[in-house]
C-alpha cells in the first residue's frame, strides 16, 4: 500500500515541482534539495499511484504509447501492417541505483542470446523501463559525471540510441526525472544542474503542530492502510481529475506578450548565461495556469514558479551560500 500523495503534510513546493512537470513533461524534471526523511521518494512513488494507467502497447518491453513515437520493434510492426493491441500499464518509478553501469542504463546486446542462437537482440536498459514513467535518482550528485550526462541527454531528447557490436537501436525515453540530493554531501557541476528543468528545496517541517500531524497520519496509515486510503479517496480523485484537467487544457494556455516581457525582466535581471531558465519558466508558469483551471500566463504565475526555474541556475561566487535566491526574490517583489 501506498501512502496518498494528498496526504503528506506541507512540503507545497516539492508536491508543486513534481505535479507541474506531469502536467508538462517537456519542462526537463525536477531536482529536489533537502535532508534525508523529509518524503521526497514517498512524494514520488505517491503521485505515481494517484495518476491514471497509460495506455500501452502490449508486449512491448519499451512501454511504447499506440500513437507512438515507436521502438524499433513497435515501428516494425506498424510498418508490416500488423495488428497492434493495446494493454493499460499503471504509471511506476523506476530507480536508478548509485554504481549502475553504462550497459544497465541504456541496454546493450544480449551476448547469451547471441551465442546460443546467433541472433542480435537489444537487451532494454533502466532507460526503456523509464519510459513514460518516473525515473528516480536519489543522491544524484554521487553519480559519476559521465552516467549523468547519459541520463539528462536522454531526457532532453526523449530517445535513447544504443549502437554496439555492429547493431543499432533506439526506443523513446520520455521520463519523468526525479534527482535529490543533499549540498552538504557534494555537488553537482553547474553544468548538470543547469539541466534539470526545476529545483525545489525540502526541509524538516519545524513547526509543532504540523509534526504531530505528520506522526498521526503515519500511525493511521500504518495501523489501517485500507482505511486510511479511503478516508483520503474524495481528496485524491480531486486532484487526479484537477491534473488530467490541466493536461487536456495545457496547449490552449494563451501566453501574452506581457508574460514574454516579464519572464525576460527576470532573467536579464540576473544575467543568466543561455536561455534554459527562460525556457523552462515560462513552461512551468503556463503548467501551473493550466493546474489552476486558467486559459493565461499571469504575473503572478511567472513570479511563483520562478524561484524553482532559477534557483539553480544562479550565479555564485566562491564559498557563498548554494542556494542563495536573495537576489531572485528582491526582483521578484520589483515586479
Amino acid at each position: 500500500m501506498i501512502f496518498p500523495f494528498t496526504a503528506i503534510v506541507d512540503q507545497e513546493e516539492m508536491k508543486l515541482g513534481l505535479i507541474l512537470n506531469v502536467i508538462d513533461p517537456t519542462i526537463g524534471g525536477v531536482l529536489i534539495m533537502g535532508e534525508k526523511g523529509t518524503a521526497k521518494s514517498t512524494a514520488v512513488r505517491a503521485l505515481a499511484d494517484l495518476l491514471p494507467h497509460l495506455d500501452s502497447i502490449k508486449g512491448c518491453p519499451f512501454g511504447c504509447a499506440p500513437e507512438g513515437p515507436f521502438c524499433n520493434y513497435c515501428a516494425e510492426k506498424v510498418k508490416d501492417g500488423q495488428s497492434i493491441e493495446i494493454e493499460k500499464k499503471k504509471m511506476k518509478v523506476v530507480e536508478l541505483p548509485l554504481g549502475v553501469t553504462e550497459d544497465r542504463l541504456v541496454g546493450t546486446l544480449d551476448v547469451e542470446q547471441a551465442i546460443k542462437t546467433g541472433e542480435k537482440r537489444f537487451e532494454p536498459g533502466i532507460l526503456a523501463e523509464a519510459n513514460r514513467n518516473f525515473l528516480y535518482v536519489d543522491e544524484v550528485n554521487l553519480l559519476e559525471d559521465h552516467i549523468v550526462d547519459l541520463l539528462l541527454d536522454s531526457a532532453a531528447m526523449g530517445v535513447n540510441i544504443v549502437e554496439r557490436e555492429g547493431i543499432s537501436f533506439s526506443h523513446p525515453a520520455r521520463f519523468i526525472l526525479v534527482g535529490t540530493m543533499n549540498p552538504e554531501e557534494g555537488e553537482l557541476r553547474p553544468q548538470l544542474l543547469d539541466r534539470f528543468g526545476l529545483c525545489v528545496v525540502v526541509n524538516a517541517l519545524r513547526e509543532k503542530h504540523l509534526r504531530v500531524e505528520i506522526l498521526k497520519r503515519k500511525k493511521s496509515f500504518d495501523d489501517d492502510p485500507h482505511g486510511f486510503l479511503s478516508q483520503w479517496e474524495k481528496e485524491q480523485e480531486a486532484l487526479r481529475q484537477k491534473i488530467s484537467k490541466a493536461k487536456n487544457i495545457l496547449g490552449s494556455v494563451r501566453v501574452t506578450e506581457e508574460a514574454y516581457n516579464t519572464v525576460v525582466e527576470i532573467t536579464s535581471s540576473l544575467s543568466l548565461d543561455g536561455h534554459r531558465g527562460d525556457i523552462v519558466m515560462l513552461k512551468a508558469s503556463r503548467a501551473l495556469s493550466a493546474f489552476e483551471g486558467k486559459d493565461e500566463v499571469t504575473k503572478e504565475h511567472i513570479k511563483k514558479v520562478a524561484p524553482f526555474a532559477l534557483r539553480h541556475r544562479l550565479k555564485r561566487l566562491p564559498f557563498e551560500d548554494p542556494v542563495n535566491v536573495d537576489s531572485l526574490l528582491t526582483i521578484l517583489d520589483k515586479i
